[in-house]
């Protein structure tokens, strides 16, 4: 009987040490650089929750779509991640995210207010919010100053027709006997999709039409964008070369061989850790250029894209709340301020921006005043691909294999044929859109 009663309390006490309840861990991926950073955030959180523990999980950039893609087909997709917000309308489309607004309305200053319009914007379809902004992406003219004074101007420019005399006028300033082939205005490299239609926003441009079922790259507004682009190269004022052509740019933006280049925020910090001090501080940015000079009184720039980085919440999460407080945190003003410092990348939220005095630093106020006029790109799934064309095609006119009219044609062709499939499914049910898209 003494070993039943010792076997039987021997059990009792493995059942109440099983019983235990243990903190409750978040799986979250991180991409790039920023699964490294975000740890440091992480103590702090875990603290203001002590039932909570968080799993980062470093993933590459050049390996995160694909990785994404499969651990949803294969139902393993971490509790939350943190993904460019171009790929949001295709993981909408999946049904691989929860919906916020269950918990948007009683969290504490997360409503589409905090943030710049035009990048809450990105992450809403159908009315529903399905991630949170967490930092800026946004391109916008990077420049130096002493070079552009040497031209002339004493600001940077602010209309197509300014910037064209600004690039034209530096560089006939490389002087005689200089090799321009190795010296040019800007740098535009041919394998990114970003600078011309930025371009055909500034203009207006819808990219596709009739809702987003047909590409609209032969509307005039794209085409008159895609031959001012594709102009800088004829007018040799940018190399017609791509970014692996390129040996090092920050040697040669040191040296000056650049004037100018289109980048993000990721940029400001890479200038300041390659190139020497006094040549760091000839940079400066400047929103886009404005197609047409503005009315009088009105100092409004041209448009970007709204780029960015989001943190979502997987649907199938068995941790969707505690998930959601993480992305809450992050977040949170104060700690999108704490990340900047951290890595660079500029907050979301104004509020950070603002607490920063971010808006007043000579090489980050030209973001501040961009983030007021942004547009989105399509909202589909299939915008990626998409994009990837436009690339394709603005390089194919550089280097003189098709006219602009063959380019757009062909660009309008292919996007048709991308979208099939859409217009197959939107012919037996409307699936989600964005918010304020046409």
């Amino acid at each position: 009987m003494r070993h039943l009663a010792t076997l039987w309390l021997l059990v009792a006490l493995a059942a109440c040490g099983a019983a235990a309840p243990g903190p409750t861990v978040i799986d979250f991926w991180a991409m790039g650089r920023e699964g490294e950073a975000v740890q440091l955030l992480l103590p702090e959180f875990e603290r203001r929750h002590p039932g909570l523990r968080v799993r980062v999980q470093q993933v590459p950039w050049s390996a995160a779509h694909e990785k994404l893609l499969t651990a949803f087909a294969g139902d393993s997709l971490p509790d939350v991640f943190h993904l460019g917000n171009t790929w949001l309308p295709e993981l909408v489309a999946l049904r691989a995210l929860a919906p916020l607004d269950a918990w948007l309305p009683g969290s504490i200053e997360l409503t589409g207010q905090a943030f710049f319009a035009g990048l809450f914007a990105t992450q809403v379809f159908d009315g529903h919010a399905y991630g949170l902004p967490w930092y800026v992406d946004t391109r916008l003219l990077f420049y130096r100053q002493d070079r552009l004074a040497e031209a002339g101007f004493s600001a940077p420019p602010r209309t197509w027709a300014e910037w064209v005399t600004a690039m034209e006028r530096i560089q006939a300033r490389a002087g005689p006997g200089r090799d321009r082939r190795n010296a040019h205005a800007i740098y535009l490299p041919m394998d990114e999709w970003e600078p011309p239609v930025i371009l055909a926003l500034g203009l207006g441009a819808s990219l596709l039409k009739d809702q987003d079922r047909y590409g609209n790259f032969r509307d005039t507004r794209f085409r008159r964008a895609f031959e001012f682009y594709t102009g800088i190269f004829d007018r040799g004022l940018a190399p017609a070369l791509g970014q692996s052509q390129i040996a090092n740019l920050y040697q040669d933006l040191a040296r000056g061989r650049f004037a100018m280049f289109i980048t993000g925020p990721w940029n400001i910090g890479e200038l300041r850790r390659r190139l020497p001090a006094e040549s760091f501080a000839l940079w400066r940015t400047a929103p886009m250029p404005q197609p047409e000079a503005p009315a009088p009184g009105s100092a409004k720039p041209g448009v970007s894209i709204a780029g960015g980085a989001s943190l979502v919440v997987s649907r199938r999460s068995p941790h969707a709340e505690a998930a959601f407080r993480l992305v809450e945190y992050l977040c949170d003003g104060a700690q999108q301020l704490r990340f900047y410092r951290a890595t660079g990348d500029l907050p979301a939220r104004r509020d950070a921006w603002i607490a920063g005095d971010l808006e007043t630093d000579p090489l980050v106020e030209g973001f501040w005043e961009q983030m007021q006029h942004l547009r989105a790109t399509p909202a589909i799934p299939e915008w990626e691909r998409i994009a990837s064309g436009i690339k394709r095609a603005a390089e194919a006119v550089v280097r003189h294999e098709q006219t602009i009219d063959e380019a757009v044609t062909t660009l309008d062709v292919a996007t048709d044929a991308i979208l099939e499939k859409r217009r197959w499914l939107m012919s037996r049910a409307t699936p989600p859109r964005a918010a304020g898209a046409r």
